[in-house]
């Protein structure tokens, strides 16, 4: 950990420049091209709900045609135009474009962007106790960056060939040909732009949340005394500077095969009995680089919702976080193990049966560190006096979600089941449980717990209640039968089964699914009403709503650029006093001094007020020497 000298120094060096300290904004500089983390946060929180609203629609519309592929869909044609065919069915390239696209904007935009965008940046200053970000500039960035991929991105969708066909995973040779299909020509390319874009997005945000928390803690907040959410960001952006370069090269070379006649990944290709001279390449490559993002993709998702849900079941259960080292561990393990399980994504590619065994063992194995979180969480709630507030309901369901859709994983990640199941339903179900959901869920309880800060305003509670049940009974009502009908063999990936007896006897259970999803979007207007209404006119927040103990409910109800108008506090202690023996109240801030608490400590920290000392208005502890 750096010095407290070096911290106060460039706390206060960087407290010159604020809000606070006397800088003038304009409309531009405040909300705009901001520099402040917090605003920045609120500008990808922003954009990552408009994206979510958007990959909610396309999934109702192709949602629409599973469950009902007889029926007539004309009354939408003012919104597809010609992608509804003149008999009023959806155009079967556009189904293809519409799955490609959801699962580019949900996988990307929304719980990518959206949730690390929005929580890293809003917390990772407030819980660390600084000022801002190590580089406000590189943030800004950060966020313009993705907007100009967004604004690309959705440009894709208006175009006369239509966006990407090729699914959100874009395997060539079907991407790499621009005349194979309609969705391979100009959407592909801007699709891959685009993700060019939003690589460059997150590494920059990456490489300054990994700054800011080496660089930038306040006095005595060393590593142990960090909130879970600051660890999950921190090995998020870790695992995205990795991961993150690996798919820009794995597009950069599919743009060359693309524009420049390469053979990266095309050999003995035949279009409409016509030879193309690429010769030598393998799409199998193209596997290899793109799971080597994807898989530590599926943590960049699922840690910073991890991290939030400790924090919310601490909070509201009002007790310690069962085993704290053990869920950073567990962090660290998943972190590392991330990066060789990928090939599980590719058993039924035909690779040497060996080398499955060896990633099918690492994936089972990564199941364990996954194991120790649920636990932790289930014996943090064991006997809490838990408050049951929106946010904690959704951190309990991503819980649900979490141990629902992980056994299924264990099912897949055995390469003799997953052979069988990897192009059924089981799939789509598992993945939309364990990440999809789960994530959602961790960015809902996000919202909900520290809205208050964001915006100075309270959610209302009743509505907050609504939506979460709408939405839990809704994920499940969606996700569950599509394993039943994934083990009874029903594909993904296709149009129609209308053609199939087989498969027709699953019609009904698709109709149930369809409604079920058209009830679930329908709850998340209940959330944008709530959301938008109580931004403007909701109640007015108390500074420490939740009676939480982490750094950023020190700051104003509504904190300007420098968070602190006066000095940063010091932290004495780690972040997870609740309930504490003998205390006077149930929680106790991590800045609050042993030495005001005597009637609760214990041993060992009655041992630290003795090595307290004073040094021109600075605490150090002996942790921090």
């Amino acid at each position: 950990m750096a010095t407290a000298d070096i911290h106060i120094e460039e706390n206060i060096h960087s407290g010159d420049h604020h809000d606070d300290h006397g800088h003038s904004t304009n409309f531009w500089t405040h909300y705009v091209f901001t520099t402040d983390h917090k605003m920045i946060a609120k500008q990808f929180l922003i954009t990552g709900i408009f994206w979510a609203l958007l990959g909610g629609i396309m999934s109702v519309i192709f949602r629409l045609q599973l469950g009902f592929p007889e029926a007539q869909l004309e009354w939408i044609r003012p919104l597809l135009g010609d992608w509804i065919t003149p008999q009023g069915q959806i155009d079967p390239e556009f189904y293809l474009a519409l799955v490609t696209m959801h699962g580019t904007i949900m996988v990307f935009f929304v719980l990518t962007a959206g949730l690390s965008g929005t929580f890293s940046n809003f917390l990772i200053p407030l819980q660390i106790g600084a000022r801002d970000m190590a580089s406000g500039f590189m943030n800004m960035l950060s966020y313009w960056f993705f907007f100009a991929s967004s604004v690309i991105m959705f440009i894709s969708l208006f175009i006369e060939t239509g966006p990407a066909s090729g699914g959100w995973v874009i395997y060539p040779p079907l991407s790499a040909l621009p005349q194979a299909v309609n969705g391979s020509g100009l959407g592909m390319t801007l699709w891959l732009v685009s993700m060019a874009l939003f690589i460059v997005s997150t590494l920059l945000g990456g490489i300054n949340y990994i700054t800011t928390v080496i660089n930038l803690r306040t006095t005595g907040m060393s590593f142990s005394k960090l909130p879970l959410t600051i660890w999950a960001f921190f090995l998020t952006a870790i695992i995205g500077l990795l991961s993150f370069p690996v798919l820009f090269s794995a597009a950069l070379l599919l743009i060359f095969d693309r524009s420049f006649g390469t053979s990266f990944y095309l050999s003995d290709i035949y279009i409409n009995g016509e030879a193309l001279p690429n010769e030598g390449g393998s799409p199998i490559l193209f596997q290899h680089l793109f799971w080597f993002l994807g898989h530590p993709e599926v943590y960049i998702v699922l840690l910073p919702a991890l991290g939030i849900t400790s924090e919310v079941i601490a909070t509201n259960s009002r007790k310690p976080i069962f085993g704290y080292k053990a869920m950073v561990g567990s962090m660290l393990f998943i972190a590392i193990l991330s990066f060789i399980v990928w090939a599980h994504h590719m058993f039924v590619t035909g690779m040497n049966p060996f080398l499955g065994s060896v990633f099918m063992l690492l994936t089972l194995i990564i199941a364990v560190p996954s194991a120790v979180k649920v636990f932790n969480y289930l014996t943090t709630l064991w006997k809490g006096n838990i408050r049951f507030t929106p946010a904690m309901l959704f951190s309990i369901g991503l819980v649900s979600f979490f141990i629902s859709g992980g056994l299924t994983g264990i099912f897949l990640g055995n390469s003799a089941i997953d052979i069988q199941l990897h192009d059924t339903y089981f799939v789509v179900a598992h993945f939309h449980l364990v990440m999809g959901s789960a994530s959602f869920f961790g960015l809902m309880a996000g919202v909900y717990h520290w809205f208050p800060k964001m915006w100075g305003k309270m959610l209302d509670e009743k509505l907050g209640y609504v939506h979460f049940w709408l939405t839990f009974v809704g994920v499940y009502m969606v996700f569950f039968p599509m394993h039943y009908i994934g083990i009874a063999g029903y594909p993904r990936r296709y149009y129609s089964f209308t053609n199939f007896d087989t498969l027709n006897s699953f019609t009904d259970l698709n109709q149930f699914v369809s409604i079920a999803a058209i009830i679930t979007l329908g709850a998340q207007f209940i959330f944008l009403f709530n959301f938008f209404y109580s931004m403007f006119r909701g109640r007015t927040a108390p500074a420490n709503p939740w009676k939480s103990n982490t750094l950023e409910w020190t700051t104003p109800i509504n904190p300007g650029h420098g968070n602190w108008p006066g000095e940063i506090p010091t932290v004495y202690r780690w972040p997870y006093d609740y309930s504490k023996p003998g205390a006077e109240e149930d929680f106790i801030p991590q800045t609050v001094p042993f030495s005001e608490t005597p009637e609760s400590n214990l041993p060992h920290e009655n041992e630290l007020i003795k090595l307290e000392e004073e040094d021109n208005g600075k605490v150090i502890t002996v942790d921090d020497k």
